[in-house]
Order: structure tokens, then C-alpha cells, then sequence
């Protein structure tokens, strides 16, 4: 795995996901030597800091939604019954 693969930026979170569940399988079986383990371990540290900073950005956008919904009815002062 070339430092370019190594820093390559995922597509898109599931492609990130993928990706990592892959190398973390990989690791496991044993199928990797020394070298592409501590290689392999470099790309999953990049790929769970993009899902990291996915997950943090959809988290903010989700409160800043439910602050939008949530806020309390303002009702006008002008009560149109009056008129």
C-alpha cells in the first residue's frame, strides 16, 4: 500500500465503512504481514477520522434541525378575531 493509498480520501462514509471492515478482516485471518499490517492500520486510522468528521458534521446539522422544528410556536400579538 503506497502512502498515497494510504491518505486517499473515501468517496463517501459507506465506501470509508467498507473499506475498514475489509483491512480489520484482513487482520484478523492473519492474511497480512508485518509491514501491510502497520500499513493497513495507518488507512483505517484516516478512514475512522473521515467517519469521525462524517458523523460529527451529520450531528450538528441533525441539532440544528430539531432546533428549527422544535422552537416554541411565536404567535403574532395581532389576534385576528378583533378585527
Amino acid at each position: 500500500m503506497d502512502t498515497e493509498d494510504i491518505d486517499k480520501t473515501p468517496a463517501s462514509y459507506e465506501e470509508a465503512i467498507n473499506e475498514l471492515e475489509q483491512l480489520v478482516a484482513r487482520m484478523e485471518a492473519g492474511e497480512l504481514s508485518l509491514e501491510q499490517s502497520i500499513d493497513a492500520y495507518k488507512r483505517g486510522a484516516v478512514l475512522v477520522r473521515f467517519c469521525t468528521a462524517k458523523l460529527d458534521k451529520v450531528e450538528k446539522q441533525v441539532r440544528i434541525l430539531d432546533g428549527e422544528i422544535l422552537k416554541p410556536f411565536q404567535a403574532d400579538n395581532t389576534d385576528d378575531t378583533e378585527r
